[in-house]
């Protein structure tokens, strides 16, 4: 990995930027690799407990995987049975659940072949056994006895037909009253069947609305990474009043179709249309509220960060020239989010087969479950931390990736010598000598992270039980542990850019980066700030365009639909893929003003030690000189006169 160690000076010294590089936090590589080492091990011993075979190919109630011949286990005669040829687990009763814990609680059996057709009776049953060698009664009975046993040991009747491709070799009848059984007992659960109904009956009518609106959301994301990339220079005033407009034409829209909705609410006729209509006017008097909310929120913003919108328009300027240097960058969120995907992948499939891993026990019902017992039934903890922490290193792969490329642009002189590809140098420069410092901050904001989510689940198992005060206290310590993860998050980002520029660990890079944070806080946190609430107007911009939109189109389907979940799931949506393009906007301007940072301090244009900024960002900096210069003179000004008036 290029990692063969190499030390780091403590003592004072100079930042040079690119000027060296080596090898840090190789510990927490090491560590970050044993750990991997341990989740492969988990793995290893789901699959060697028979949990692959058992998730794929499913198995009956007496430990037998169906499609393979099984060795005995234990003194029960209907266990080490050959299902060779028995491929599919067919339930006798698929509607025999068991909601809380979501368990099919019917018994299961290996069968040669999926019912392809409705069978009423038992004798039904006994010639589709005799027709197609699949039996769908208990081992224990012969086709012929299918109809003068017990009927407790056959499937209940009627038995449903099977969709023709079975999902994951489980037989599942295409038409059966459980579902709607299911669905009702979960609806009684929360106590409001009538409502959540109704609700997933708007999600299932608007699909194709909302993959639309989601498709819509991508392109206008992408669409906006153009503007950003082109019209830096405007970008500030086309956000500030399209996101004016839009918020206060979204109000006012919104307000329009609460009184339209409620007017029409006394003229429906039937009850069911009723009750829809009345739920769409509290859904639509809720939005109307939190628009106006938010539309007065972003107007005062507006007003009192009107006067740093020459300081964003130098920003983005510059971080406009980056993306025109390296486009590559456009692409970043793609290649993580895959990333992301992948693993999380991994990790779902991974967790499934420690759910079906461990060694045979009966359950109540006398039919066999599997289930780890002693240490390893603690291994789905590991697990979690390894979600955790392994996807908060994806994410600061990308930060440290698009931190490399950056700095390396920034604080190369001549544009025309910059690598060939900055972001695939930036990617080999990672690899060779700074995942350990990746790891080791990934890790810190894990450790946040797990408490945190602790007290989320304590919080939501004592809903309704604890006193006032338990409740405050969980909600506190929720919201200053959430306050330190995004204090880390962005102490962690510049530590990242303080490693690509200097090489040095990341404790030494979070200290020195902090440090000129806090010289320069009037200078870069204020830009800073300004800078990502031009981006949080963006982000704004898409989820008002895209809800816009959403309640336009859902309109038109006041009468049997509820808007609630749809439009809820298309912004959550434009919100989530505007975040994942613009972020690396974010990053790029947070990587910017560290390196102005440490190219003022350690330069000041004379010769030898020339600027490395761009020249559109010296001029502003000339710009902003004179300014405070003829303010002071005015100042000043202002005294003398009234000197003399006294």
């Amino acid at each position: 990995m290029g990692c063969c160690g190499g030390g780091e000076e403590h003592s004072a010294r100079q930042w040079k930027p690119l000027e060296q590089r080596s090898c840090t936090d190789v510990l927490w590589l090491l560590i970050l690799i044993l750990f991997c080492i341990g989740m492969v091990v988990i793995c290893g011993f789901a699959i060697a407990t028979g949990a692959a075979q058992r998730l794929a190919f499913g198995y009956d109630s007496y430990g037998n995987i169906c499609g393979q011949k099984n060795a005995k286990m234990g003194e029960d005669t209907l266990t080490g049975l050959d299902h060779t040829d028995k491929k599919y687990v067919f339930f006798l009763d698929p509607c025999n659940l068991e909601i809380t814990n979501f368990k099919i609680k019917s018994i299961a059996l290996c069968v040669a072949k999926c019912p392809d057709r409705d069978l009423n009776t038992l004798k039904e049953v006994q010639n589709f056994a005799n027709d197609n060698g699949s039996h769908l009664c208990s081992y224990q009975l012969l086709p012929e006895e299918y109809t003068s046993k017990k009927s407790n040991l056959c499937p209940k009747l009627p038995v449903q037909a099977s969709k023709p491709v079975p999902f994951f070799h489980r037989c599942a009848p295409v038409k059966s009253a459980c579902y709607f059984e299911f669905i009702k007992a979960l609806t009684t659960f929360v106590s409001d069947n009538s409502v959540l109904q109704r609700v997933i009956t708007g999600v299932m009518t608007s699909k194709e609305i909302i993959v639309g609106l989601c498709l819509l959301s991508l392109v206008l994301s992408m669409l906006l990474m153009v503007v950003i990339r082109y019209i830096s220079r405007i970008l500030l005033w086309i956000l500030a009043i399209l996101t004016i407009l839009g918020s206060i034409g979204g109000t006012a829209v919104l307000w329009w179709l609460y009184a339209d909705q409620k007017k029409s609410a006394n003229t429906k006729q039937s009850e069911e249309e009723t009750k829809v209509a009345c739920d769409n006017v509290k859904a639509l008097l809720v939005y109307a509220i939190a628009a106006t909310v938010v539309t007065v929120i972003l107007l005062l913003l507006m007003l009192i960060l009107r006067k740093r919108v020459a300081l964003t328009i130098a920003l983005f300027h510059v971080a406009g020239k980056v993306f025109i240097h390296i486009p590559l960058l456009v692409f970043q969120p793609l290649w993580t989010f895959l990333a992301l995907a992948f693993f999380w992948i991994y990790w779902v499939a991974i967790l499934l087969l420690l759910g079906t891993a461990g060694y045979p026990e009966k359950n109540e019902q006398g039919n066999v479950e599997f289930k780890v017992s002693g240490p390893l039934q603690y291994t789905w903890i590991y697990h979690l931390v390894g979600l955790i922490w392994i996807s908060e290193f994806i994410l600061a792969c990308q930060q440290m990736t698009v931190a490399g490329a950056v700095v390396t642009y920034y604080f190369t002189r001549d544009k025309s010598n910059l690598p060939a590809t900055p972001i695939l140098s930036s990617i080999c420069r990672l690899i060779k000598y700074h995942l350990g410092t990746v790891a080791k901050g990934a890790f810190i904001i894990t450790l946040i992270k797990i408490p945190r989510l602790i007290l989320m689940y304590i919080h939501s198992q004592l809903r309704g039980k604890e006193n006032a005060c338990a409740k405050c206290m969980l909600k506190s310590c929720m919201c200053c542990l959430w306050c330190l993860e995004k204090c880390l998050l962005y102490l962690n980002r510049n530590a990242y850019v303080a490693t690509a520029i200097n090489s040095t660990s990341f404790c030494t890079s979070a200290r020195e980066a902090l440090m000129i944070l806090v010289e320069n806080a009037l200078n870069v946190a204020a830009i800073n700030t300004v800078g990502d609430f031009v981006l949080f107007l963006g982000k704004v911009l898409i989820v008002l365009v895209t809800g816009f939109i959403g309640i336009i189109l859902l309109n038109y389907q006041r009468d049997y639909t509820v808007w609630v979940l749809p439009l809820i799931i298309v912004c959550l949506f434009a919100f989530f893929v505007s975040h994942c393009f613009l972020s690396i906007y974010e990053m790029v301007v947070d990587v910017l003003f560290l390196c102005f940072a440490v190219d003022c301090k350690y330069n000041d244009g004379s010769p030898g030690r020339e600027y490395y900024m761009d020249k559109g960002l010296m001029e502003f900096m000339d710009d902003s000189k004179k300014a405070m210069r003829s303010a002071s003179g005015s100042g000043a000004e202002m005294k003398a006169m009234a000197s003399g008036a006294e």
